[in-house]
């Protein structure tokens, strides 16, 4: 597995929420992307992102915010994705089956450096078949 270490930026995001973590939890990211996703008028021109945040074991479906865009309006919540270092790792594949490499591959990333336990995992799905993972690192 090829992994680089980077550092983003606080990405202000909407979400929709699932307790437990999707890694486990059968099922629970595709409903919450599907919910997310049908409260959008449009996807086209979107960046979408799995937040898993291990201390509170909540897993948010979110979609990064645009001008005008209302959470409220939406029944959305609003959040910041926290910044900083990460460790990424691309994986890729056809949907369903690349949903699947993700709980593998974080547990992967975990054993390169010692993760910042205060920081969520993060997916940036950048295509449909093509997914960032990135676990925070200090």
């Amino acid at each position: 597995m090829r992994c680089v270490r980077v550092t983003r930026n606080d990405t202000p995001v909407m979400f929709v929420t699932a307790e437990g973590d999707p890694r486990i939890v059968s099922g629970a990211a595709q409903r919450v992307f599907n919910e997310l996703e049908s409260r959008l008028e449009t996807l086209r021109g979107r960046r979408f992102f799995g937040v898993f945040e291990p201390q509170s074991s909540e897993y948010l479906a979110c979609v990064q915010t645009k001008d005008g865009d209302d959470a409220r309006a939406l029944g959305l919540g609003q959040t910041l994705i926290p910044g900083g270092a990460y460790l990424r790792t691309t994986i890729t594949g056809q949907p369903p089956a690349v949903y699947a490499q993700i709980g593998p591959t974080f547990e992967e990333l975990e054993k390169h450096e010692r993760s910042d336990p205060n920081r969520p995992l993060i997916e940036f799905h950048r295509r449909y078949n093509e997914i960032d993972l990135l676990v925070p690192v200090a």
